[in-house]
């Protein structure tokens, strides 16, 4: 059945595979977004150029009455609200993206289902994806998914920090790399192009409607092992240095959000749930499948002029040496 598909967003880390797989599944789509981005979209794709914060240009889409509408540029309530208003009643199936982020640290269960509590006490962006879903669930003739990607790679590389292109840079140049905690807790990676199958086949799916699912890989790896696969990507040795994560967050308290509300914890999923609606699905397992494409992007990144990363480094290679100096 072909389906009239809208995706706010469709060019990013996590959306451009599920346009791409939408189109080749026959459905028509429709893409918005600021135009910004260089990445090429299927032949077909219907482009519309705007911004969400325009009532006039995005509450147009509501009009449009498309059938499946893939929200991937939401963040807080308050832009659900504006969500909220321009589709409730005006399509069959509203599917936010959310984050596996939300649910509760640590987790009570070594395993993440659906029915993990949302809590995070820690990182203000799970707060409000935790309450953006909270309206959306409170929300009246808005049939909704929630869609929950755990850590999803296409072009970015995977870091602790949310730096992945510094990591790069430091391991290249030779320097240490920070690991929180001791590098063994098992952490899941997601291909952008795996989570796109399950992702495009919850769409006008009735048993899909009024529920979340996180689709995710279904095995982890250890931090020390993500490090040293990208090292051996970039040719390299990785020079890792374990420091405790609140050790971390008092040399920079803005780290607090994606090591405790995040990354310091072990991320394993039962996708068991997506999986009974969706259809059966798998993910690559190897980190060297896994990162291919995010090292293929990093390196063309490495072609074009480095940020200025001056300040971030020095207080990276302040930490590694203190570290290093303890027990000396």
């Amino acid at each position: 059945m072909s389906l009239n598909v809208l995706f706010v967003g469709g060019t990013g880390q996590i959306s451009l595979p599920c346009v791409e797989l939408a189109v080749a599944a026959g459905h028509r789509v429709t893409v918005f977004n600021r135009g910004r981005s260089a990445e090429t979209l299927p032949a077909g794709v219907e482009t519309i150029i705007g911004y969400m914060k325009d009532p006039a240009v995005y509450g147009a889409l509501g009009d449009r009455r498309f059938d499946v509408v893939c929200q991937f540029m939401l963040f807080t309530p308050e832009e659900m609200d504006e969500d909220i208003r321009v589709f409730a009643g005006k399509t069959g199936q509203y599917i936010f993206i959310s984050s596996a982020s939300v649910y509760e640290k640590p987790a009570q269960h070594y395993v993440i289902t659906e029915k993990t509590p949302t809590v995070n006490p820690f990182w203000p962006y799970s707060q409000k994806k935790i309450a953006a879903e909270a309206k959306l669930k409170a929300a009246k003739d808005l049939p909704f998914t929630i869609v929950r990607p755990s850590h999803t790679v296409r072009n970015g590389l995977p870091s602790m920090m949310n730096d992945g292109d510094l990591t790069a840079r430091r391991m290249l140049a030779g320097k240490p790399v920070l690991v929180c905690g001791d590098g063994t807790s098992p952490w899941t990676l997601t291909r952008s192009v795996d989570l796109a199958k399950p992702f495009v086949g919850l769409f006008g799916k009735e048993a899909a409607l009024g529920e979340d699912f996180h689709i995710t890989a279904d095995r982890g790896h250890g931090w020390d092992q993500i490090y040293r696969a990208i090292a051996k990507g970039l040719g390299v040795e990785a020079k890792i240095v374990h420091v405790p994560t609140d050790t971390l967050v008092r040399y920079n308290a803005e780290w607090e959000g994606p090591l405790m509300g995040d990354k310091t914890w072990a991320a394993l999923f039962d996708n068991s749930k997506v999986k009974r609606v969706a259809g059966d699905f798998t993910c690559a397992e190897d980190l060297d499948t896994i990162l291919e494409e995010s090292l293929r992007h990093l390196k063309l990144r490495l072609a074009k002029p480095a940020p200025d990363t001056a300040t971030s480094d020095a207080l990276m290679d302040r930490i590694a040496a203190e570290q290093a100096a303890l027990g000396a």
